[in-house]
């Protein structure tokens, strides 16, 4: 009976972790008018992962497919929450492509080892002389609500992962008194930003 108990413990944890597993799978369901891009900007991951994990040939959606959503990519909602309102101090009346690159930095920093992996830990950054990373969280503007154009920038820099800009920086030349900023190569200037690495 004993060797019975110990052969069927195994399988009783497969099933176990396998149902686990299953319950924090995130599935969606295909609706009329969607396309990987979408669905990806609605749960913050990259549309070329949920292609990838499904199994899928090409991008062609069919009405009432299941897809199954790489949860481990995905932000959690404080995250993309938090990086929206980073956005929004941040890039207030900035272009909206500037506020995806204001996104996108975060991810990449989160992305790169010379950062904290998460976006919590690198918007709350401190620099090796005491200060934030970020100006709006010194001053508190970190906690307005963002508004949708922010949200939305959100989306789209999480579910394109910040590929599309490869900037670590970024930093407005008529407000930054950070010379070490200047030292950085410039990649793109956005409006009132440059973004750099």
């Amino acid at each position: 009976m004993k060797r019975l108990k110990i052969a069927i413990l195994p399988l009783a944890l497969f099933f176990v972790f396998a149902d686990v597993s299953m319950a924090n799978a995130h599935i969606h369901s295909v609706d009329e008018g969607e396309s990987l891009w979408s669905i990806g900007s609605d749960y913050g991951v990259a549309p070329e992962d949920i292609q990838e994990l499904n199994g899928k040939p090409d991008e062609t959606l069919h009405v009432g497919e299941k897809l199954e959503l790489p949860s481990s990519l995905a932000a959690t909602p404080e995250e993309k929450d938090l990086l929206a309102r980073l956005i929004h101090a941040e890039a207030k009346g900035e272009p909206y492509e500037g506020k995806v690159a204001v996104g996108a930095v975060i991810l990449n920093r989160v992305a790169d080892d010379q950062f904290p992996d998460s976006i919590h830990d690198v918007v709350h950054e401190v620099s090796p002389g005491g200060q934030y990373q970020f100006s709006p969280v010194l001053d508190g503007t970190i906690d307005e609500p963002a508004d949708e154009e922010a949200k939305e920038a959100a989306r789209e820099a999480l579910a394109t992962d910040g590929e599309e800009h490869e900037s670590l920086f970024f930093y407005n030349p008529e407000t930054a008194d950070n010379h070490w900023n200047a030292t950085q190569e410039e990649l793109k200037v956005i409006g009132n930003h440059v973004f750099s690495r």
